[in-house]
């Protein structure tokens, strides 16, 4: 075997395979785009699970037809200038390759016009080529059509869970930004039927209300903490509303919902005792932290993060964690196995 030079086409797909592995991860890239473009309302909408179909409309800046053809090649972005914009990221996209990868591996159609002023313009392409590139009328704003994904890539394609599964984690991850993004406005639809129809509100509780509804919501206990390069608003549910699985442990930095992974360790040291085995608390902590401190650029999907102070974040939750049970821990023991 000699050393040779992919095609762009390959290196476009195999591109797209570190970002978009179903459909929830596209409705996920989208709809940060939309955040990012300062949208105040987002209409999601999925067919066939996202597999057949999804489409963001938002009311956001919108682009010109010249941003509308840069924005479906790599590595082409909004959202940095420099090297040193890395340090200090406040929006939810930054590395460009979202909307080429999907571009790669489905059918997609561009509509966009900017807010500033212009006409609507229309961008068709269909793995990774572009096919139509004409004006099209549409208010300010974008909307984003994705059809027959991974149409071109069947070894991908085949890994995809049923319709109604894929429906359903498309659905979370659209969960998890709303519940991030408590001042935007969300629909939902999913074949055809209305599952989400939210009206922006000015804080996170009165979206987890609207969310999880207001008997739920009435139980959970809210604690502030603010020290130097941290602001932390938390929301925890009591014992008692404990749940059999991880699925409501949400935390957001800076309206980007990540794992919680490492961070969830001093939750439970304080609510171990309180707990049977198998249950899982449920909380919300909406997490700002100066962005020098913190490193987003870790995992290809923006889903994990890396603290230059992690222990004092763990020490941050746990006294929050504590504050709300309004109890004090002995023994330090890691979370529970799923």
């Amino acid at each position: 075997m000699r050393i040779r030079r992919l095609e762009e086409q390959l290196i476009r797909k195999i591109a797209a395979g570190e970002v978009v592995d179903r459909p929830a991860a596209v409705v996920k890239e989208l709809i940060e785009n939309a955040l990012d473009a300062q949208a105040t309302r987002i209409q999601v909408g999925l067919a066939g699970g996202g597999i057949d179909l999804i489409r963001v409309a938002d009311d956001g800046v919108g682009m010109t037809p010249e941003e509308l053809r840069l924005a479906v090649e790599r590595h082409t972005t909004s959202k940095l200038e420099s090297e040193e914009d890395l340090r200090r990221i406040r929006t939810l996209g930054f590395r460009g390759e979202a909307l080429a990868a999907i571009c790669a591996v489905a059918k997609v159609r561009l509509l966009s016009r900017p807010r500033e002023g212009g006409e609507g313009h229309q961008l068709v392409v269909e793995g990774g080529r572009v096919v139509a590139d004409r004006p099209a009328p549409r208010a300010p704003g974008t909307t984003v059509e994705v059809r027959e994904l991974f149409y071109g890539v069947p070894a991908r394609r085949k890994f995809l869970k049923s319709p109604s599964a894929e429906a359903r984690a498309a659905l979370g991850a659209v969960r998890r930004l709303v519940l991030a993004h408590p001042e935007v406005g969300f629909q939902v639809h999913s074949e055809g039927r209305r599952v989400l129809d939210l009206p922006p509100v000015d804080a996170p509780r009165a979206r987890i209300c609207q969310v999880y509804g207001a008997a739920f919501c009435q139980r959970l206990v809210e604690v502030e903490l603010i020290e130097p390069g941290y602001r932390l608003l938390a929301f925890f549910a009591p014992p008692e509303a404990a749940r059999p699985t991880r699925v409501d442990q949400h935390l957001f930095l800076g309206g980007r919902p990540v794992q919680p992974g490492p961070l969830a360790a001093p939750v439970y040291q304080v609510y171990r005792r309180y707990l049977g085995r198998g249950a899982h608390p449920a909380f919300f902590l909406y997490l700002d932290v100066d962005p020098e401190l913190v490193d987003v650029n870790v995992h290809p999907k923006k889903e994990e993060v890396r603290f230059r102070g992690e222990r004092a974040v763990q020490d941050l939750l746990r006294r929050a964690a504590l504050r709300a049970l309004g109890g004090t821990v002995v023994s330090l023991s890691p979370p529970p196995a799923t």
